[in-house]
């Protein structure tokens, strides 16, 4: 059977619109649906799947996948570490264009670079190896680059569409790492083995171009984006889908950020009236960020915690007060028809030989390691995933490290509970000290609002 995999996100409007105009008449694919496995009548021997972009680079380098198409700049992420990779970039595709820059801040920025942060850690290192830095640490991110300059990064690496966008992030270039745009990649053993002509002339007639998108810098009044005093309170607070409860909680509580629920979807902000000085960012990075000691207190998810001490036990970090709201349960997922009922079954399942290794998909990593460890599942492997974990089952993982709020996702996905790891809830983190001068700050912004310290 070939495989390809598709993008979801950023690229899928006008991947599925420009695969209709060649014929290939793929279902489910459009922008709303939440199918992730694909079908086209014209390809029946064909299985498509939905993916993350960058879980696309890595699935067609390990060979699951034959074909991908995909940003440039995965690509090159994965060459910058392993440069014989077998991943073939095989021709751009004409839309989807963007550049890869490392940004500083336009204010504030120190003359040294020491901290670079972003969603390409392989190419921040690379960077970091040409400039000769003698001292660096790179932190992975899983997205709101533009954040962190310049308190928590001296340099980061963020995809913009040009040197404006960045302007309107209130970043400037440092240099232009690449410019790219969608990339049609295959496996290099597939190209060999397999007969790809017919798909790979279809696919390699694509043309397009992408629509313009019109927008339009808010005035956000002078001093906006300026760096946040030193002696300020940092408080981070989640994206995505634990914002709206987050907001609501704040709103409860008397402390009313009216730039977190803004259209303009302000990433730093200060909170009127308090010294403290707000980052909006991924809920999956805060667990590092606040035990490096770039934030005092974040608002999470426990998953992302315990997650993030499984990895590291001595971690500084601790939860200051759970909250109800946020609530999931982190779960080990199978197929429907999968032949084992519970982890005994499973155990049994490979020491009979079957499902040897183990594959195991998670944005959860270290829990997924763990999972595996715990329960004597060896021997196994574990499939680091970027989201849309569901697509992995059954023909790219057999076992899912997952979390689900009702379950309804997984029924969608022919997709059923095989145990339940534990429960989760959004959570205040901190520090289990702070320095001298410090603590007293956070103690009193704690015990105004959160009735805790």
């Amino acid at each position: 059977m070939i495989k390809i995999a598709l993008p979801k996100g950023r690229l899928q409007k006008l991947t599925f619109e420009l695969l209709q105009e060649r014929g290939f008449e793929i279902r489910h694919y459009h922008p709303s649906s939440r199918l992730y496995r694909l079908e086209s009548p014209r390809f029946p021997e064909i299985l498509f799947k939905s993916l993350h972009e960058k879980d696309i680079a890595v699935q067609v380098a390990v060979g699951n996948y034959d074909l991908g198409i995909c940003g440039r700049e995965w690509v090159l992420e994965i060459a910058a570490k392993f440069p014989k990779a077998k991943v073939a970039e095989l021709r751009s595709l004409g839309y989807g264009r963007r550049e890869l820059f490392a940004a500083r801040s336009s204010f504030g920025a120190s003359s040294s670079i020491s901290r670079i942060a972003g969603e390409f850690p392989n190419l921040a290192e690379s960077l970091a190896f040409r400039l000769r830095l003698p001292r660096f640490r790179i932190f992975p991110l899983w997205g709101a680059a533009e954040a962190y300059p310049p308190e928590d990064a001296d340099l980061v690496i963020l995809p913009a569409r040009d040197e404006e966008e960045l302007s309107a992030a209130r970043l400037r270039p440092f240099e232009e790492l690449l410019a790219g745009e969608a990339v049609l990649l295959g496996n290099v053993e597939s190209l060999k083995r397999k007969e790809l002509g017919e798909i790979l002339r279809a696919l390699s007639s694509l043309r397009g171009e992408e629509a313009p998108q019109d927008w339009e810098l808010p005035d956000l009044g002078e001093g906006f984006f300026e760096p946040f005093p030193p002696d300020f309170v940092r408080l981070a607070l989640p994206d995505g889908h634990l914002l709206p409860p987050t907001a609501a909680y704040l709103r409860e509580i008397g402390l009313r950020i009216p730039l977190y629920t803004s259209p303009l979807r302000a990433r730093r902000f200060l909170i009127e009236g308090e010294e403290v000085a707000v980052k909006v960012v991924r809920p999956q990075d805060m667990p590092l960020q606040v035990a490096v000691g770039n934030f005092d207190l974040a608002i999470t998810g426990r998953d992302w915690v315990c997650d993030h001490l499984t990895s590291f036990p001595t971690s500084p970090i601790r939860i200051i007060k759970p909250f109800d709201f946020g609530k999931v349960r982190v779960v080990a997922v199978v197929a429907s028809d999968f032949p084992a009922e519970d982890v005994g079954e499973l155990r049994k399942l490979l020491a009979s030989g079957s499902y040897a290794p183990l594959r195991i998909a998670s944005e959860y990593a270290n829990l997924a390691d763990r999972f595996a460890r715990e329960h004597h599942l060896s021997p196994y492997k574990v499939i680091p995933t970027w989201g849309a974990t569901e697509a992995f089952i059954p023909e790219d993982a057999d076992i899912l490290i997952e979390n689900t709020e009702t379950g309804g996702t997984l029924r969608r996905h022919n997709l059923r509970i095989l145990a339940v790891l534990f429960e989760s809830t959004a959570c205040l983190v901190g520090r289990r000290e702070y320095p001298p001068g410090r603590e007293e700050k956070v103690r009193r912004f704690l015990g105004r609002y959160f009735e805790c310290v």
